[in-house]
């Protein structure tokens, strides 16, 4: 017995199929269509957020001149400042990036620094000098005039000119001059850095690279501290920063290098070397020292906690000296053996090294003015016991060397004092 279906009963099977179909492909599509809405909406709300984030926290270079204010520079117009970045142009080549000379045409001369490109973290750097230099000011530290765009072809960033060379330059440089660079000079070079540095930590703000090559000099010898890609912002009244070591070798602090805790007391240590180094004229790393005193910090240390601060001082120094001049250098590296302890809680603040170094550069001048005076008698009174001054010296803290316990070792004011007027 066979069964058979209506030509009516199988349309309408037909047609419940086909209705099926659609509702199916129906719903498929409007599935996609779904999808595909919700996956757009979270890119633009992505990239929306992402467009805000970088507004608030870090915004691209391009964007520097509407967040930090600085002029923006094309690259043609620092390429023609330079004679295209001529080598006979170059003022110096350091870890992240060449710095030429250049003149814009409207009469400025300028320092361009042009950042090396296999330096993974210049970018960071180049914010950082922009960040930090623009809501600074103080008369020892560089002025920046501005950058490229990120638009454009290379990271620049332009500063105003210092033509003297660098601390290092006339240390043991191209420009060293036994002559020229006076106890009284390098005397003011160590209170005017001081003086930038106190003003940098009462900002916040760690410089992390304090070195010669990074303290500039104009005609009069006045200081201009550069080069704040490493520098870091201590933020909420942090203690340290825990980032990893960098730096020159030779002028980190150790205990920084051993628990990768950067503190303002690593600027310190870092200005030890600095002082030592204006006294003796010696470079930080010296692989032809002993193996104990390649390192110019250990070198000092050794020779001011053996009481034998003669054997640092630069030999031109050291041969036509006045005994008050002697006194300063010696006082000045005892203040040297106090920065370079590796506890960090043993040595002092910024604010109390720039008071040191003020308080031994009146003491000099009180001297020598007292040596003045026996050779030609004036009438001048002669200081109470009250005076400020007197009293100052009264409570002068003993050196390290004249004390007589064995002090610990490592052995493996935005106000400027200015000697010179012109430097105001």
């Amino acid at each position: 017995m066979m069964f058979s279906v209506s030509p009516s009963k199988r349309e309408l099977y037909l047609n419940v199929f086909h209705f099926l179909v659609l509702v199916i492909a129906g719903s498929a599509l409007i599935l996609i269509l779904s999808l595909a809405v919700y996956i757009i909406w979270r890119l633009c709300k992505s990239n929306r957020f992402s467009y805000v984030s970088s507004k608030n926290k870090s915004p691209n270079t391009e964007d520097i001149s509407l967040f930090y204010g600085v002029s923006v520079f094309s690259y043609n117009e620092l390429e023609d400042a330079t004679q295209n970045f001529n080598p006979s142009q170059e003022l110096g080549d350091g870890g992240f990036g060449a710095v030429y000379y250049g003149k814009l045409k409207d009469g400025r001369e300028v320092a361009v620094k042009k950042l090396h490109e296999h330096n993974y973290n210049r970018v960071q750097q180049f914010r950082n000098e922009v960040e930090i230099l623009t809501k600074l000011r103080h008369p020892n530290l560089v002025v920046l005039y501005g950058c490229t765009s990120r638009q454009g072809r290379e990271l620049l960033l332009v500063y105003e000119y210092v033509p003297n060379g660098t601390v290092a330059d006339h240390l043991h440089g191209e420009q060293a001059n036994p002559n020229l660079l006076t106890w009284p000079i390098r005397m003011n070079i160590a209170i005017e850095t001081a003086s930038a540095l106190v003003y940098l930590h009462a900002s916040e703000i760690i410089h992390r690279d304090v070195k010669p090559t990074n303290i500039l000099l104009d005609h009069n010898f006045c200081v201009k501290v550069a080069d704040f890609g490493l520098s870091r912002l201590i933020q909420n009244n942090a203690i340290h920063v825990s980032t990893v070591p960098q730096g020159t070798p030779g002028y980190v602090d150790p205990q920084y290098h051993q628990r990768y805790q950067l503190t303002d007391k690593s600027d310190v240590y870092s200005f030890g070397v600095v002082l030592v180094q204006l006294i003796s004229s010696m470079v930080a790393v010296d692989l032809n020292r002993s193996q104990d005193e390649i390192n110019l910090a250990n070198l000092a240390l050794n020779r001011i906690q053996r009481s034998a601060v003669d054997q640092l001082i630069d030999p031109v120094l050291r041969s036509d000296t006045s005994p008050e001049t002697m006194n300063m250098i010696t006082l000045v590296a005892e203040l040297a053996f106090r920065c370079l302890q590796y506890d960090s809680d043993m040595r002092p603040t910024m604010n109390e090294v720039l008071d040191v170094l003020m308080d031994i550069q009146t003491l000099g001048r009180i001297n020598a003015y007292e040596s003045i005076r026996d050779l030609q008698p004036v009438n001048v009174e002669p200081l109470s016991e009250s005076s400020d001054v007197a009293v100052l010296f009264k409570d002068f803290q003993p050196s390290p060397v004249s004390v007589a316990t064995e002090w610990q070792s490592y052995s493996s004011a935005s106000t400027t004092l200015s000697s010179f007027k012109d430097c105001q």
